[in-house]
């Protein structure tokens, strides 16, 4: 692979992965990893993508199973918690709110934050989640309704 296509993939997605990697890891570290390993996978990958959507479904399906590995990793292996992002300057709302996110589940998460902060539809994340868009809407409904039970009480 040329410098310059890994360079435009890197410039293209890598924020866009990092922003899923904190979502989920809950650190900025590891996601900088995440993304990292991301890449590395990319360039070890002897995969040809038909069109760019199937090459940025590639990656963020592959940078979520490298998260959910690392979280595999830390339940196996506790350490410290996710300090580093809730110890930012922010309204009471929001470290409220995100501290809810946090809290939930990855199969919640992950919708909610392809959804709502990257933007995606219902039938994009079925691709990327590998499925229904069906099931991703019944996703993001039970976790909208986890989200605001968690966040109503932690607001307690």
């Amino acid at each position: 692979m040329e410098e310059s296509r890994l360079q435009h993939l890197f410039l293209k997605y890598s924020q866009m992965l990092y922003k899923i990697s904190v979502l989920m890891l809950c650190n900025e570290q590891d996601a900088n990893d995440a993304v990292q390993d991301t890449f590395i996978r990319y360039l070890s990958a002897d995969r040809c993508f038909g069109d760019e959507e199937h090459e940025k479904a590639w990656l963020i399906r592959v940078n979520i199973n490298i998260c959910k590995n690392m979280l595999r990793f830390r339940r196996m292996h506790p350490t410290t918690t996710y300090e580093d992002l809730t110890s930012c300057p922010h309204s009471a709302e929001d470290i409220g709110l995100m501290n809810a996110l946090l809290e939930l589940k990855e199969k919640d998460k992950e919708p909610l934050i392809l959804y709502y902060i990257e933007g995606y539809s219902c039938r994009e994340i079925s691709g990327f989640l590998g499925i229904s868009e069906g099931a991703v809407k019944k996703r993001l409904e039970r976790a909208r309704k986890r989200l605001r039970d968690r966040y109503e009480q932690n607001r307690e």
